[in-house]
């Protein structure tokens, strides 16, 4: 029975019960953040944004199934919580139903061919999305990879979204304009 006490004790110290590391992770992704505002209209290399699909029809027209309001998140499993480690990469992302910026589910724009902070991103441009999770020491990039037979995101069967502390080409992305017929007359133009 002293073993046992003089263990959690010493687990206790060194930050390492369940409910330490549950109350770590929580304090840490659910963070309240800012989000960037931009004084000219453009998106700008640095900025802190969420990655929102608003959604454009009504509860009742909805017949797809699909949810409108959902943010793109940091994906809180089990496998986190008993890990010694904050978040290990790769790491999943979901989407979630909270539009409040957090630390779970706010990315930074990232320059990835040498772009200023503080520049617009510009149609047609290579950027980057980071995020730390509310964690400081490490810094994670959405990924997306090409969808195979084996590799494909569980319930679409589209190419997976993933969080990764590498870069390289499946963390590039780029801005396309809305409409396709006018895409080729709008690269290289401020993404508003």
């Amino acid at each position: 029975k002293q073993e046992r006490l003089r263990e959690f004790l010493h687990k206790r110290e060194r930050g390492e019960l369940l409910i330490q590391k549950i109350n770590k992770l929580q304090d840490n992704l659910l963070k309240k953040r800012q989000l960037s505002v931009s004084k000219d209209g453009y998106v700008h290399f640095g900025d802190t944004v969420m990655l929102l699909n608003p959604g454009s029809k009504s509860a009742v027209d909805n017949s797809s199934g699909v949810c409108d309001g959902l943010t793109l998140a940091i994906n809180l499993d089990e496998t986190s919580l008993y890990s010694a480690e904050s978040l290990q990469a790769p790491h999943g992302v979901s989407a979630v139903k909270s539009v409040n910026p957090m630390s779970r589910n706010t990315f930074c724009i990232l320059s990835l061919d040498g772009g200023a902070v503080g520049e617009p991103i510009r149609f047609g441009q290579s950027f980057g999305l980071g995020t730390t999770g509310g964690f400081s020491d490490q810094m994670f990039y959405l990924a997306s990879d090409h969808k195979s037979f084996l590799r494909f995101a569980k319930k679409s069967y589209l190419q997976q979204v993933f969080l990764t502390d590498v870069l390289s080409y499946l963390t590039c992305w780029q801005a396309a304009f809305l409409d396709p017929q006018l895409r080729l007359e709008y690269e290289g133009f401020p993404v508003p």
